[in-house]
């Protein structure tokens, strides 16, 4: 042992991360991908099977191959799109038009409209498919509710009453779904089998939560929340809020990377911030990214684990938008 201590002070500090310790991912600026049209952007959305990343935007979607980095097609014709989901044995998308109280079900392949789904829900947002269910659930912030709809069948199925303004909503894969209710800072839980919200967690110190990730894995939540600008970790099993961290203003997304135990929240104020997770409860902030203003929805390709923010640039001292400045900032793993 003592002689183990002397080599040990024989080795230069910087050297020491090479000896075992950890090492954590950190990310820098690597490109920008130009996009085409305009109004207002949302969700980013990337379809791992195909290395395909959409982004909503205005009345469409841009599609974009990870592969290439650049733009392949555009979804187009709707009245004011949000989230997309996919459903990659069926080789369908689905895309939620909020302004259109509808779902557009599209071919995966070619890109082009399949159907228009009327919903009975207004002002549809977020939109996830569960593989439990085999269903797409569409969450109606005007409505308190969460739509259903048949992915074979194109057509809804059911209305979930949820108990307050729905935000991100995340499936388990097992059965249930998490959804953020942004009015009361409460967590639903849906029985996907049942179609019925079985419970309420509630989220306090977070308030006005927004974007919702899950770890599997260890079975735990991450709700980032506007209101207290922080990201809250919650136990699934018991519903409890077991850490709370500071971060930016104006966060919409959040991932979990579980490959390098970090989770990202995507903040409107120009940054993002990055924790490690150093075990399910605990987390440690590892960078703040800068971005640019407003840049508050992201994807992570799990492949590169590449980060994609949409953004536009805006005239300066203003929420004026540019023209056709629309685009994807990208960061790499260091």
């Amino acid at each position: 042992m003592k002689t183990f201590k002397k080599v040990l002070q024989l080795i230069p500090f910087a050297l020491l991360p090479l000896c075992g310790m950890a090492q954590t991912t950190s990310y820098v600026a690597d490109k920008t991908i130009p996009l085409t049209g305009n109004g207002g952007y949302d969700y980013a959305f990337i379809d791992q099977a195909n290395h395909i990343l959409y982004a909503s935007h205005g009345t469409a979607v841009n599609v974009v191959d990870l592969q290439t980095e650049k733009q392949v097609a555009v979804i187009g014709d709707m009245k004011g799109v949000h989230g997309i989901a996919l459903v990659d044995e069926l080789h369908r998308g689905f895309i939620s038009d909020g302004k259109g109280s509808a779902v557009i079900a599209f071919d995966t392949k070619t890109f082009k409209t399949i159907k228009v789904i009327p919903i009975t829900g207004k002002d549809a947002d977020g939109i996830i498919y569960d593989p439990f269910s085999k269903k797409i659930f569409v969450f109606g912030g005007d409505d308190n509710a969460a739509m259903v709809v048949d992915p074979k069948g194109l057509k809804q199925v059911s209305t979930v009453e949820v108990g307050g303004a729905p935000e991100f909503a995340v499936s388990d894969e097992k059965g249930l779904i998490y959804n953020n209710l942004e009015d009361k800072s409460s967590l639903a839980v849906i029985d996907a089998k049942t179609l019925k919200a079985i419970k309420h967690y509630p989220l306090s110190p977070c308030g006005k939560p927004t974007g919702l990730a899950i770890d599997k894995d260890n079975q735990r939540l991450f709700t980032v929340c506007r209101e207290n600008k922080g990201m809250s970790v919650i136990d699934i099993a018991t519903g409890k809020v077991v850490q709370t961290l500071p971060i930016g203003a104006g966060v919409d997304a959040v991932i979990y990377d579980p490959a390098n135990k970090l989770v990202v929240a995507s903040n409107g104020d120009g940054t993002a911030s990055i924790f490690k997770q150093d075990s399910p409860d605990s987390y440690t902030l590892v960078q703040t990214l800068k971005t640019q203003n407003r840049a508050k929805t992201m994807a992570m390709d799990m492949s590169t684990h590449k980060l994609y923010f949409p953004v536009v640039d805006f005239q300066p001292g203003t929420r004026t938008p540019v023209a056709d400045s629309f685009k994807l900032l990208v960061y790499k793993p260091n």
